[in-house]
């Protein structure tokens, strides 16, 4: 009786999404961009009704996608950039610097996302920082609270190199911006706009999940949960979860999945495949219609021998992005 009883509550402990197979994606179109620095395509923003993306290489350049054609070209648009201040740890910044020699891009871009006014906002995992970018007007860092990463770190995030922010988004009025934890461990942190200050009201941490390898993968060299990027969509934070090919609806409260759907099937197809021993999605934009998910290759190539980054477009599922 007492094994039935443990066995009952671990299956309640279970999301419900997890217990059952999740709803595939329909792929509809994928389109190869050309135009970025060594295919490093690291992040998506709808920005009134354009496509805008950056590179993890390039510490100077947003790119517009011009969609006009099946063969996106990335048009970089350069701004000024000024010194970046970071409240992570000397040891965090000095493998950050010494990582610049090798890869190049200093500031290593890791996500976009826009408000109303048309203002694009840009995270740094090298600096766990946010650069404003308007459309007119100099670019400036927001003055985000020390205590974002410092919370976060009492959370175990933001521990490991190449482990920091991954994925930014922010509501229309550009009050509320959440970002994203990569993982070991991940976690979904949050900062509110008071007049010309940002602040943790009170707790930065919405959310923070404990790190253990996903199960049910096929590619048993990733072992770790992680988000790779956020999106805002009807005032619900959706998250790209690369190393179990899905998306999921979360409260932006509290960060707690609703429904995940998977693009795994299209994702794994042989072809599609990369030789890498990570998982490779990292862009992630929600719309009434579908979404649009974006590959970093790394400068590597797939099994088909496409060099260049890939955006994919999926249909939105059976009943919408908002079904229960």
């Amino acid at each position: 009786m007492r094994r039935a009883w443990l066995a009952a509550l671990a299956l309640l402990a279970v999301p419900a999404h997890a217990q059952v197979p999740l709803q595939q994606l329909k792929l509809l179109s994928e389109h190869p961009v050309e135009g970025m620095t060594g295919g490093n395509l690291s992040g998506l923003a709808l920005c009134d009704g354009q496509l805008w993306t950056v590179s993890d290489r390039d510490d100077r350049v947003l790119y517009r996608l011009d969609r006009t054609q099946a063969v996106w070209q990335a048009e970089a648009h350069e701004f000024d950039v000024p010194e970046p201040h970071s409240d992570l740890p000397a040891r965090l910044r000095s493998l950050a610097t010494l990582s610049t020699v090798v890869r190049g891009g200093s500031l290593d871009y890791e996500g976009i996302s826009c408000d109303a006014a048309g203002n694009r906002y840009v995270v740094s995992e090298a600096t766990a920082a946010v650069l404003k970018v308007p459309a007119t007007g100099p670019a400036t860092w927001l003055v985000l609270p020390p205590a974002l990463v410092a919370q976060a770190q009492a959370k175990g995030m933001l521990q490991h190199f190449n482990a920091i922010f991954e994925g930014i988004a922010i509501d229309p009025q550009g009050e509320r911006l959440w970002l994203a934890a990569e993982r070991q461990e991940r976690g979904l942190l949050v900062v509110q706009r008071e007049g010309e200050q940002w602040r943790c009201a009170p707790d930065c941490v919405l959310y923070a999940q404990v790190d253990h390898p996903p199960t049910g993968r096929a590619d048993k060299a990733i072992t770790s949960w992680d988000f790779a990027d956020l999106s805002l969509y009807q005032g619900k934070l959706f998250t790209l979860e690369r190393s179990v090919y899905r998306i999921c609806r979360r409260d932006p409260e509290d960060g707690v999945a609703e429904r995940c759907w998977s693009f795994g099937h299209e994702a794994r197809q042989p072809e599609r495949r990369y030789d890498q021993p990570y998982g490779l999605t990292e862009a992630l934009v929600i719309d009434d219609t579908g979404a649009w998910i974006g590959t970093d290759n790394n400068f590597g190539a797939r099994a088909d021998g496409e060099k260049r980054p890939v955006v994919w477009r999926f249909a939105a599922p059976a009943g919408g992005w908002s079904a229960p």
